[in-house]
């Protein structure tokens, strides 16, 4: 297990935790580190800081960075640097990819990121937050109701120039959409920059994970972004199973594969109706994808009594089983929407105006989504294939591979083409599944927790990629860190935008149908 790390990193040592290779680095050393690791386009998961010094140590706790990258061969190499004090090396200004997480990690550690180019405070806001208060220390009691204090004002972006004003949208917005802030620059209606400010919606996720019994914690991650509840549930649990070295149950690996493309099926109908109905106007397709969508949330809710599927992923395996009437019922569902799908997208691809708005719309240059890392739809519309049911693989798809949807012109034309591809490959591999399901049982007993561990758990949901990062420490699990696809996705708009006109943000925006809650965490 030691090879994976001589052949990307040679000449440093690993500790290994099942399929993680730790490798400390010495804080002047990481540059170079990550180099070699970017150099060798390992891709980057995501980063992880923690305090692990304990409420004893105060302020001054001991802080240490984990930087996750995929290594082919389902490994994971984690570069880890340990602090001193409160400052660590900023990679941000080399690598575009690092640059939200470092954010992050200032903002809710109080750490300084030497020399990034855009040191601004992430998801806690100044307008109302102290100083002084950083949530994922030890030190931070979970309860501890802060006062709204004003402890400075956000720098935005500013544009100057002849005829160019700003456009403030939200966060509150016309519709039932979570609050968002967006600031354009524009010449007439030509917008020249987008900025985005999220973090209106933080919860305190992963501050709720050091707080709750393990039992608790697949809940929490099923409410982290309701419309990927089984993806976030799934990811969580592979992180546990992968901790404490538990075997999930074939029929389970199946179950779990079956649930996780019923999730990605009806999202991504109700994707394609909401661009090419809302978006656009073309309501047909609205009021069409719509209505297969409510059906697909009532197969849900009587296969397992959510309509969103909650409640059926358990540390271990599943709590729901499929019965013959379940797969006669699955049947029979998608052979109907396989029927209607396809004539709505026949009258789809009939339409002139419609082909007319998504065509060359919020094209996404193939460039941007390599710096950023980006996942999901953005990646795949770019003709980049990022799928971790394939690169690590999960459940059942070690058996049952799916085919990666691509298309090249990186346009809401090519965002939408996927999601009508993947629709297709979904079934597929539900009707795999279900025909293929193996006996037995359905959960095993989730092992113990070590001494000492770093796991990483991921599930592909129908936006990209969800990553879990665990850490036990004494016996415990000290640290959750939540990666939703949309913390990378939000930050991509800013590129994708300029050049288009202000009424296409609407449909932009709906092409990639980002979380808020998921990114605010």
């Amino acid at each position: 297990m030691q090879d994976v790390v001589t052949q990307y990193l040679a000449g440093h040592s690993s500790k290994v935790f099942g399929d993680v290779h730790i490798v400390p680095v010495d804080s002047k050393a990481l540059p170079d580190v990550i180099r070699t690791l970017m150099r060798k386009r390992l891709p980057l998961m995501t980063i992880v800081g923690s305090d692990e010094g304990g409420s004893s140590h105060g302020h001054m706790g001991r802080f240490r960075i984990r930087y996750v990258f995929r290594a082919p061969g389902s490994a994971y190499i984690v570069p880890m640097i340990t602090l001193s004090g409160t400052e660590f090396p900023s990679m941000a200004s080399e690598f575009p990819a690092f640059a939200l997480y470092e954010r992050e990690i200032c903002t809710m550690f109080g750490l300084t990121a030497i020399g990034h180019p855009d040191p601004r405070t992430l998801i806690l806001h100044e307008e109302n937050w102290p100083s002084g208060k950083y949530p994922l220390r030890k030190d931070f009691p979970w309860n501890e109701k802060v006062p709204e204090t004003k402890s400075g004002e956000y720098r935005f972006d500013r544009i100057g120039g002849e005829g160019i004003y700003e456009i403030p949208v939200g966060p509150v917005h016309a519709g039932i959409i979570e609050p968002g802030h967006f600031r354009f620059s524009v010449l007439g209606e030509e917008i020249l920059n987008l900025e985005a400010r999220l973090g209106w919606v933080h919860k305190g996720v992963e501050k709720l994970f050091e707080t709750l019994p393990i039992e608790k914690y697949t809940t929490l991650a099923e409410h982290i972004s309701g419309d990927a509840s089984f993806s976030h549930s799934l990811a969580l649990c592979q992180a546990l199973e992968s901790l404490t070295g538990t075997r999930v149950p074939e029929r389970a690996k199946f179950i779990r594969l079956i649930f996780s493309e019923l999730e990605r099926l009806t999202m991504h109908i109700f994707d394609i109706g909401n661009i090419a109905g809302n978006g656009t106007g073309f309501s047909f397709m609205a009021a069409q994808g719509f209505r297969i969508v409510e059906n697909l949330r009532r197969l849900h809710e009587a296969l397992s009594g959510s309509r969103y599927l909650r409640g059926i992923n358990t540390p271990g395996g599943v709590t729901k089983d499929l019965s013959d009437e379940d797969k006669t019922r699955i049947a029979q569902l998608l052979a109907e929407v396989k029927k209607e799908f396809t004539q709505i997208i026949k009258v789809a691809d009939g339409s002139a105006s419609l082909i007319n708005r998504l065509q060359r719309t919020g094209i996404l240059p193939k460039e941007v989504i390599e710096d950023y890392g980006a996942v999901g739809m953005g990646a795949r519309g770019c003709n980049i294939e990022r799928d971790a049911r394939i690169e690590h693989p999960y459940a059942a798809y070690d058996k049952l591979i799916p085919t990666i949807a691509l298309e090249e012109t990186g346009d809401v034309q090519a965002r939408f083409k996927v999601r009508i591809k993947e629709v297709h490959e979904s079934i597929r591999l539900i009707e795999k599944a279900v025909g293929s399901l193996p006996a037995g049982p359905l959960s095993a007993t989730l092992g113990k927790v070590p001494h000492e561990g770093t796991s990483i758990g991921t599930s592909e949901s129908w936006r990209g990629e969800v990553v879990y990062a665990m850490i036990a420490e004494n016996g415990v699990i000290s640290r959750v860190k939540v990666r939703d696809p949309s913390f990378i996705s939000w930050q991509l708009f800013s590129h994708l935008i300029p050049g288009d006109m202000v009424p296409d943000f609407p449909l932009i925006n709906k092409s990639f149908n980002l979380s808020y809650t998921g990114n605010d965490l």
